[in-house]
C-alpha cells in the first residue's frame, strides 16, 4: 500500500511539473483559480462564525 502512494505521488509531481514547463500560463491559471476557491471557502468559514457568536 506505501509503495502504490509513493508511485502516485510521484505521478501528480511528474504531471505537475509537465504542466507547468508545456504550458506556464494554464498552469498560473489553475493556481489562480486554486487560491481563489480556498479564499472564498475561507471567507465563508469566517462569515460562518461571525454569524454563530452573534
Amino acid at each position: 500500500m506505501v509503495q502504490a502512494k509513493k508511485i502516485g505521488l510521484y505521478v501528480v509531481v511528474v504531471f505537475v511539473l509537465y504542466t507547468i514547463i508545456n504550458s506556464p500560463d494554464r498552469a498560473a491559471d489553475l493556481v489562480q483559480v486554486g487560491f481563489e476557491g480556498i479564499s472564498s471557502a475561507a471567507q465563508g468559514v469566517g462569515d460562518f462564525m461571525t454569524e454563530l457568536v452573534n
